[in-house]
């Protein structure tokens, strides 16, 4: 269940996948709160000053969404009825037009209804939409591991009531609203919160609040091997799942109360490689370095990890450019061909995974140590690693003005490249210090810097939901 814990009109909403990406499709239908999932879709209407609960099947709500050039069009078709025999029938049509400013990675979409239909029958009663007019804008930051996505509506409809005596009434709808999402390799959600007045006939009011989140998500469990004998104890095994929950809270002119509901997806599971090592049974980090060979973030052919020995800056922006899965340019097939450009000279092309490095030099998440030279072999420090990923997370825009100091006694050995990561890594809690000390220039082990991949997966996976779902709706459910 769902329970109201306060009032919360600030929406920052911003998919879990473990192997393949999965695309965010509508699960939040339109701006009326209903959810759906593979099988159904329902909705609550309140035109007629109490709420009507409306059901379709899947084949029943159809939801197309095309792009040309700058131009985002986006159709909804449904076709519901609900317990007391009403239909309803409604047909909208949106266009965005989309601006893109590439060079700060962002865009924006400002779209408005270009076609709308809408007609409820229900007894002696036909509803049909006169007039809607509808603004809604929204702006997405695209970040090298996630896309952060704000937005805001502004409705208004004219529905008119037509009895069969003749009888004519009307009733007019004001919304206003906001909804924020995000989306990485590893999670998303989206969150929409709408306020609705009714304007019934008799000068009588109404007012409906709808509160809708989506999220996909997938959990990396270890699971036991049942043959005692087998050539391995176990293995993790990805469980995805995919859920909406929704709520209205109305207070109507006769009636009011709280309705709460939620369409679940049926879930999936898929087992993952089993890790080998041989030198791992007793180590503290064994789980995070299991992990993430599994998800193949780390790719070791040897039967030997070295979990104390110094991670490269080679392999740690490798790692980090699969674990937030930047997309890259796969070289030709022959020796002769290879559209990998070089960046550094002190890395060769054919070396494993070069185009991840690229990737991740291109999305401004690594530099070299100078122009030309990025220096693969050299220990990453601990400030290295903490600048990497804030860079990868886009979040170097949470740190304060520059002159500020952080809170480690050892923070005038923080360099300035990298003061803002330490700073921001330590309040998103991924990276800490020790005694008060953040040791900047240290060296990450190989077992060291597996944890903190973990520790950044769990963000993606997990923070970020916490945030655009429940911190946002104080939802308890």
């Amino acid at each position: 269940m769902l329970k109201k814990q306060g009032l919360v009109f600030l929406v920052v909403a911003f998919l879990l996948i473990l192997v393949n990406p999965m695309k965010s499709s509508a699960e939040i239908v339109d701006l009326t709160g209903g959810i759906k999932n593979e099988y159904t879709y329902e909705e609550y209407v309140f035109i007629l000053g109490q709420p009507m609960h409306f059901t379709a099947t899947s084949k029943d709500v159809k939801v197309t969404v095309s792009e040309k050039k700058d131009k985002i069009t986006e159709t909804y078709k449904i076709k519901m009825q609900s317990t007391n025999g009403a239909t309803l029938d409604r047909t909208v049509t949106y266009t965005y037009n989309v601006s893109n400013y590439d060079a700060i990675g962002q865009s924006t979409a400002t779209g408005e209804v270009t076609r709308y239909s809408e007609k409820i029958k229900y007894q002696d009663a036909t509803i049909e939409l006169k007039d809607y007019q509808m603004s809604k804008s929204h702006i997405t930051d695209k970040r090298p591991a996630s896309d952060y996505t704000s937005g805001n509506s502004v409705v208004r409809k004219t529905y008119e009531i037509k009895y069969k005596g003749g009888q004519t009434q009307t009733v007019v709808v004001h919304g206003s609203g906001k909804d924020a999402s995000y989306e990485n390799f590893w999670g998303a959600a989206e969150t929409q919160i709408m306020e609705y007045i009714f304007e019934y006939p008799n000068d009588t009011v109404g007012t409906v609040t709808s509160r809708v989140s989506h999220t996909k998500s997938r959990t990396l469990n270890y699971e036991e091997n049942l043959g005692s004998l087998a050539s391995f104890e176990g293995g993790y095994a990805v469980n995805s799942e995919s859920d909406t929950i929704s709520q209205y809270v109305y207070d109507l002119p006769k009636e009011s109360g709280t309705i709460e509901f939620n369409a679940e997806y049926m879930p999936k599971v898929e087992r993952l490689i089993v890790p080998k090592f041989r030198d791992l049974s007793a180590h503290w980090a064994k789980p995070s370095i299991d992990k993430l060979y599994s998800l193949g973030i780390f790719d070791d052919k040897a039967n030997f990890f070295s979990p104390n020995t110094p991670m490269s800056r080679y392999d740690f922006a490798v790692a980090i450019g699969k674990a937030i899965d930047l997309r890259v340019e796969v070289g030709g097939t022959t020796k002769k061909k290879n559209s990998t450009s070089t960046i550094f000279k002190d890395v060769k092309r054919t070396r494993p995974n070069y185009e991840y490095l690229v990737a991740a030099y291109n999305k401004g998440v690594i530099n070299g140590v100078n122009g030309t030279t990025f220096n693969p072999e050299g220990n990453l420090t601990r400030q290295q690693a903490a600048a990497i990923i804030v860079r990868a997370l886009g979040m170097e825009g949470r740190a304060p003005d520059p002159g500020y100091t952080t809170s480690y006694k050892d923070d005038h050995k923080i360099l300035n490249y990298a003061r803002d990561g330490v700073y921001v890594i330590t309040q998103l809690g991924i990276m800490n210090g020790s005694q008060g000390y953040f040791n900047p220039s240290g060296t990450l082990t190989r077992a060291q810097a597996a944890a903190i991949i973990e520790r950044v997966l769990e963000y993606l996976e997990n923070d970020l939901k916490q945030n655009y779902r429940d911190d946002i709706l104080f939802f308890e459910y």
